[in-house]
């Protein structure tokens, strides 16, 4: 049994949940909930670790070490209460399948998170937990959506820099495997130590990154358990925990963990106590706790990281019941204001039972789990007089706000609300389980300490714990102590302590107005900036390259002063037949400056374009130069396609524009000259191309490099390229759709349209044949001759094209969503491919073999995606810009409305004026 397992346990509830939500709305928790604790099971047979090489030397790896194991436990467990407590919390019939869809996801990213052994696998487990936190938020309504932006904001800021950290250290080891990478002490460690701890930060919402968190309130209460006590926040933790193991000394990572942490703790403890509403006081507990945790961590012993351990623990077991118990009150009573609430203990006895139990253990009143691991996180402090100074003071303000939740919720009040009765036993019983938990839990805590001693052993560091209940009267106890004395005496005259704080801001500004205002600043920055290239102009747009590259080529200049490496090398580039190109642009491009006419120019830029393939032709690149070629002629059609929507001739340009436009092209064209007549001026090979062109056949078993290249040695890079090539589909479709159009061509212009198209249809009928069989000619000899899918994807879109122009009316040559089908079986079966080499070392590795005496391999299939995917993408271009015109401004074609704002057609006389 592999540990790969557990991950297609919590992949399966997500694929499960939309039908088994149809089947059984609400109640889906059940069988999801029973998936993770079979996801549990497997786990706690300890799995054999699993690994397979994926790409770019990375590898699809997930352990279960101590460390690991702890946190994807706790996940999977707390995770199956909510899930059971979510089945009767919810209402029936209303986005259940979202929510359970999204939940779902969020396990499997916390489990891909706490599980990878390899950093890429961590870095998306990372990202996946940031997306689906932000989902869950979102679907909250419109209360929800500004929070879960900055929520997004703030945590993909610390994606950044721990990508930044994680690129470092992978370059500074040559390795992704996470194991590998923390065997090795790294240099620069402060920098990198400072990038891992706000990344951190960011997830568990310590100072300034705090506030997104009690913004995520506005998610439904299971949402709020989950997240807060076993998920995104502890994701945080996790990874402090883990990089512990090579920072632990470092004064920076110490210093900066502890202030942190202990700043977060009191600020927060602060802000709970004078919240009115039991979800937002609840939160700023739990940033305050993660401020706690955080502090300890950054002590940096073994007994700190273990303490941290423990209080995670406790933190999850007594925060998850109480954000479900306070959801039971909302839901029995509508409200969660303390304002509002009544003495509700003789209506909710079993609510309120279970609610003292969970905040006595958060309060670290004995004998419950958080008081064992608040005694751990004070002894960590022993040694630093002044942070066990605060950390007593935070205990304090600690056991104020936990008292305030069970007095503000079930004693003190207005009124006595007699309608209120307490929850059905399956509402009020799983969420008082994980606090019910800890009183056992506490008196036998010694069980714990194989798994702690693991956990903190994972991080490198040797440890042996020795958990109990009691130590002896020792410093943390007489901590305790007086913490329970003057939380006792507060709680006696909270009345008067508490009125002048009470729904106060004690701030004159909030961490959500300082992120409001930098975004607005930076948007506003990004419309000034923007404002160089909003315009039409050619120039305005030409400038910036242009001074970019004229920069470029002083630079060269300046930096090979001496002439090394920047004079070109021109001994035999020189030959008779380049001058057959060049003659081509040289007579189209002073026409094309010329011209008047729109269809002209078109025609004179492909002539432009044809020299340029010619060119290409001639250097021995025939692969490059047929795809230009046909490139060339479907691009033409389509700027037709546009051109019948514009004026014929340009608008009048003057003088002084010209003149500065000519300038920025002539300065634009020498800056490009002299960049590639001094920097690629010579006519050897590079090594690279040297080695793919004798190595390449033989590993490849393919004589066109260029297309094993495309497809085996850079297949990566194509995957890329094939997934922008669908969105620019999608994004083409978007906004040709949503611009309204109109015809500016006559239909005397075009005479007897049916006629005039029949030659054209005969044409068709025979070349169709022709061009699909030469499509899978070129198709099949891709690897070993010119050809490949993509140029059998445009010969054979050249069928769709010319069906087009032997059509006499506008009309989509295949169906509306035919295009992105094919786009996403272009991608689907690329994937396919690169899953398929997974078996044989890497994603995309190339499998090869013989059939039927031909050579075959498994990069043929991949090619087949990209056929496909450029198939969707031409055919959709022809679709939006040839098809029947958007419904509301649809009319004859070729028949221009008479109120048209569109200038008419110019005849020969205005063409004159034009320029």
């Amino acid at each position: 049994m592999t540990l790969l397992l557990v991950l297609l346990i919590a992949g399966a509830a997500v694929a499960a949940s939309p039908l088994l939500v149809r089947v059984l709305d609400r109640q889906a928790g059940w069988p999801l909930a029973a998936m993770f604790l079979a996801a549990a099971g497997v786990l706690a047979q300890r799995p054999d670790n699993f690994s397979v090489p994926w790409a770019l030397g990375a590898s699809f790896a997930v352990k279960a070490d101590g460390l690991s194991f702890f946190f994807a436990m706790l996940a999977l467990l707390i995770g199956a209460v909510v899930f059971i407590y979510s089945a009767a919390y919810l209402p029936k019939r209303k986005g259940n399948t979202s929510f359970y869809v999204i939940m779902s996801a969020f396990m499997f990213a916390v489990l891909t998170l706490v599980l990878a052994d390899d950093v890429v696998l961590l870095f998306i487990g990372w990202e996946l937990v940031s997306l689906a936190s932000f989902l869950l938020i979102a679907r909250s309504g419109s209360g929800g959506q500004a929070g879960a932006m900055r929520t997004l904001i703030l945590t993909f800021i610390g994606g950044l820099t721990l990508l930044a950290a994680l690129a470092i250290l992978v370059a500074q080891s040559g390795t992704t495997n996470l194991t590998e990478i923390l065997s090795h002490d790294p240099e620069h460690m402060e920098v990198i130590g400072v990038l891992i701890a706000v990344s951190a930060f960011t997830k568990a919402a310590q100072l300034p990154f705090h506030f997104w968190l009690p913004e995520a309130m506005a998610a439904a209460t299971p949402v709020s358990a989950f997240l807060h006590a076993a998920a995104v926040v502890k994701a945080g933790i996790y990874l402090l925990i883990r990089f512990s193991g090579i920072f632990h000394a470092d004064p920076v990572w110490q210093y900066l963990l502890m202030g942190t942490g202990m700043v977060t703790a009191i600020m927060s403890a602060l802000f709970a106590i004078q919240k009115t509403d039991l979800k937002q006081l609840t939160a700023y507990s739990t940033v305050s706790h993660l401020g706690w945790i955080v502090a300890t961590i950054g002590v940096g012993t073994p007994f700190a990281l273990a303490a941290a351990l423990v209080h995670t623990l406790a933190h999850a077991m007594f925060k998850s019941s109480l954000f479900m118990l306070i959801g039971v009150v909302d839901h029995q009573t509508g409200t969660r204001d303390i304002r509002r609430l009544g003495p509700l203990y003789r209506q909710l006895p079993f609510t309120f039972a279970s609610m003292c139990i969970a905040a006595a253990s958060m309060a670290s009143i004995p004998p419950l789990m958080g008081f064992v691991s608040k005694e751990g996180m004070l002894a960590a402090f022993e040694d630093r007089p002044i942070m066990l100074f605060l950390a007593g003071f935070a205990a304090l303000l600690t056991f104020t706000y936990s008292a305030r939740i069970v007095f503000g919720a079930f004693i003190d009040g207005p009124r006595e609300l007699d309608h209120v009765k307490e929850a059905p036993v399956l509402l009020w019983l799983p969420a008082a389980l994980p606090a019910l938990l800890s009183v056992p839990l506490a008196l036998t805590v010694g069980v714990l300490d194989g798994p702690v001693s693991e956990a903190v052993s994972a991080t490198g560091l040797t440890y042996d714990a020795h958990l109990a209940l009691f130590h002896g009267v020792n410093t943390p106890l007489l901590v305790s102590l007086a913490v329970l004395i003057f939380g006792v005496l507060g709680v006696v005259f909270r009345k008067p302590l508490l009125r002048p704080i009470e729904g106060k801001q004690l701030l004159p500004f909030s961490g959500a107005t300082l992120l409001d205002s930098a975004v607005k600043k930076i948007t506003a920055m990004g419309r000034h900036l923007a404002e160089i290239a909003n315009s039409f102009s050619p120039a305005r747009h030409m400038a910036w390259p242009f001074v970019g590259l004229s920069i470029l080529m002083a630079i060269g200049a300046l930096s090979n002063a001496d002439g090394a490496g920047f004079a070109p090398r021109l001994a035999g580039i020189d030959r008779a037949w380049d001058l057959i190109p060049l003659a081509l642009v040289a007579l189209a491009v002073p026409f094309l400056l010329r011209t008047h006419s729109r269809l002209a120019a078109t025609l004179l830029l492909s002539a432009v374009g044809v020299g340029v393939t010619l060119q290409i032709l001639f250097l021995g690149a025939p692969d490059v130069a047929l795809t230009q070629f046909l490139v060339e002629l479907l691009v033409i059609v389509m700027m037709m396609m546009v051109l019948r929507h514009h004026p014929r001739g340009f608008f009048p340009v003057s003088k002084r524009r010209k003149l500065w436009t000519g300038a920025i092209a002539i300065g634009a064209g020498l800056s490009s000259f002299f960049i590639v007549y001094g920097l690629l001026g010579r006519h050897e090979r590079s090594d690279l191309s040297s080695w793919y062109l004798e190595q390449g056949p033989s590993i490849t078993s393919g004589a066109n490099v260029v297309n094993t290249i495309l497809v085996e040695f850079r297949g990566f890079d194509t995957m890329g390229e094939l997934t922008v090539l669908g969105m620019a589909g999608i994004a083409l479709a978007a906004v040709v759709g949503s611009m309204p159009r109109q015809q500016t061509l006559q239909l005397e212009d075009f005479p007897e349209p049916s006629r005039n198209a029949l030659p054209l249809r005969y044409l068709v009928r025979l070349l169709t044949p022709i061009l699909a069989l030469l499509s899978f000619v070129i198709f099949m000899r891709g690897h070993n001759a010119p050809g490949g899918g993509f140029i059998a994807a445009l010969v054979f879109s050249s069928i769709f094209m010319l069906k087009y122009l032997a059509s006499d009316k506008d009309e989509p040559v295949v169906g509306k969503n035919t295009p992105f089908i094919l786009t996403g079986l272009g991608v689907i079966t690329a994937l396919t491919a690169g899953f398929i080499g997974m078996t044989h070392g890497s994603f995309l590795y190339a499998i090869h073999g013989h059939l039927l005496g031909q050579h075959v391999t498994t990069s043929m299939i991949f090619d087949a995606g990209v056929f496909l995917a450029v198939l969707g993408m031409v055919t959709e271009g022809i679709n939006v810009l040839g098809g029947r015109l958007r419904p509301g401004v649809e009319h004859t074609p070729y028949e221009r409305p008479a109120d048209s704002p569109i200038p008419a057609p110019l005849g020969p006389s205005a063409q004159g004026d034009r320029s």
